[in-house]
């Protein structure tokens, strides 16, 4: 991917007018002119979430196609800002969708594994289980997305912090108490 740097010039438009003009014309080489003042800082934060340069690539482009959207129904007064949180909102929702999908390996002679056809199934597991899917979903957000980057992704303090952009003070308070909140709630649901 290409990256052209900002060349300064007098008769260069500033985002303002930038703006304007795209939302007046709809005209997609004044919004190229103005994302690509960002787009390596768009790459950087891409790859900061992905760890990945290909995914992060990819996902420069599709912001670009979001913007064009976004920016004719939203009035924006500081570009900058609000271009780094849809990036950050867009990569957040990125890895939470792809970690919805567990990919699990077909062997051929699975149902021939005498384990597997025999394996009796826990009713009262998959029923805790259950409980606890629905406690998560009902926790606040912040602390919804803590606990399952923490527990169920195995993420440090650390790497929760980065990921959601909160305090790790933050991140630590959101993951005490959506343990509790979701200890309290299971415990409810399990009564019944």
């Amino acid at each position: 991917m290409k990256f052209i740097r900002n060349k300064s010039g007098s008769n260069e438009l500033n985002e303002q007018e930038l703006l304007l003009e795209y939302r007046s014309t709809g005209n997609l080489e004044i919004l190229g002119q103005l994302y690509e003042r960002y787009m390596p800082l768009v790459f950087g934060l891409c790859l900061k979430y992905f760890k990945d340069e290909e995914r992060s690539k990819d996902a420069v482009m599709q912001i670009f196609e979001e913007l064009v959207k976004k920016l004719k129904i939203h009035e924006v007064s500081n570009f900058k800002s609000w271009l780094y949180t849809l990036c950050r909102n867009y990569c957040l929702m990125a890895i939470r969708t792809s970690s919805k999908h567990e990919f699990v390996s077909i062997e051929e002679n699975v149902m021939e594994n005498e384990a597997f056809v025999h394996l009796d199934i826990d009713e009262t597991r998959e029923s805790k289980l259950h409980v606890m899917e629905k406690c998560i979903e009902k926790l606040p957000a912040e602390q919804k997305d803590t606990i399952s980057l923490f527990y169920l992704e195995q993420k440090c303090y650390k790497d929760v912090s980065d990921i959601t952009g909160y305090d790790l003070n933050k991140v630590k308070s959101y993951i005490q108490n959506g343990k509790r909140n979701l200890k309290i709630c299971i415990e409810k649901n399990s009564e019944n």
